[in-house]
């Protein structure tokens, strides 16, 4: 039976945490120090899908209609 690499599990796990770190600061920088971004990001998301939505479900029931 094969030794376990411990070295290599425990190095894993810390390219794994600095990669967590680095993306946990790009997203902080991109949305500000007030997280105003935050909810604008949010705000268009909802409003496309029930714009999207409407027209869909609309358009087949005129045409059934």
């Amino acid at each position: 039976m094969a030794k376990p690499n411990y070295q290599y599990e425990k190095r894993q796990r810390e390219l794994a945490k600095k990669a967590k770190k680095a993306e946990k600061a790009a997203r902080k920088t991109t949305t500000g120090s007030d997280g105003s971004d935050l909810p604008d990001d949010g705000a268009p998301s909802p409003e496309g899908e029930a714009g999207s939505a409407a027209p869909g479900t609309g358009a087949p029931a005129d045409g059934q209609a």
